[in-house]
């Protein structure tokens, strides 16, 4: 319903305006949607896992949740893709040095704990990383950022990425836009990523349909794996 008196729609979710004030949009209004064409997958998609590491999987961690599920979902991911013989990619935040990344670390203290030498930034045990999987170490949010994974993907004739992984708002958010932005068609399977904060999940999902990816149910994304030849 439209309020006169603000220009507002109220909606089902709650978002914060200029002045860091909870306020309520309606997301499903249409007429204040843009039109998208579904894309769906080209023909070699990769599967680009976003930080399924301890720091994320691991609730003890400052920086982990509850993310048994998603780890669930993306086993299964990764054996379709290893069994088509598609491009598995898996990234890990790692700092090497007191520099590097500094402003991100400095917003985000528990960032820190992200060196080389601890359990944190190791791959979740339950993921079946194989010796042919590609390990991408980045030191900010997108997978894309101060790495070689878009020379790699399109050397390798790759022109679609799933993107699934850890977490919504943050590494997966930025990864999805990059990869359209480097010219790929995304998908993101909703029960493959997850999030701290359930809001943030359901927000940024919503905007990433609304703009830069297919999101799609981990039924529907499989169903779509499957139908490639």
């Amino acid at each position: 319903m439209l309020h006169p008196e603000s220009g507002q729609v109220q909606i089902n979710a709650i978002i914060l305006d200029n002045g860091f004030r909870q306020r309520v949009v309606n997301m499903t209004d249409a007429s204040r949607s843009l039109e998208r064409s579904t894309q769906g997958l080209g023909q070699l998609p990769a599967l680009l896992v976003v930080d399924i590491t301890n720091a994320f999987t691991d609730s003890s961690c400052p920086l982990g949740s509850d993310a048994d599920s998603v780890v669930e979902v993306n086993k299964h991911l990764m054996a379709l893709f290893h069994e088509r013989g598609w491009p598995v990619v898996l990234t890990t935040v790692i700092y090497h040095d007191e520099n590097t990344a500094r402003v991100f670390r400095d917003r985000l203290p528990a960032l820190n704990i992200l060196t080389p030498a601890s359990h944190w930034v190791s791959f979740d045990n339950r993921l079946p990383v194989g010796p042919e999987d590609w390990r991408i170490e980045k030191s900010h949010a997108s997978a894309f950022h101060g790495t070689d994974l878009d020379t790699r993907l399109k050397q390798a004739g790759v022109d679609s990425v799933v993107v699934t992984g850890l977490t919504t708002s943050g590494c997966v958010r930025a990864s999805a836009v990059d990869a359209l932005q480097y010219n790929y068609k995304v998908v993101v399977p909703r029960e493959a990523v997850g999030d701290r904060d359930l809001a943030a999940h359901d927000a940024n999902l919503f905007d990433l349909n609304a703009k830069y990816a297919d999101v799609l149910s981990i039924e529907e994304t499989m169903s779509l794996l499957r139908s490639l030849p």
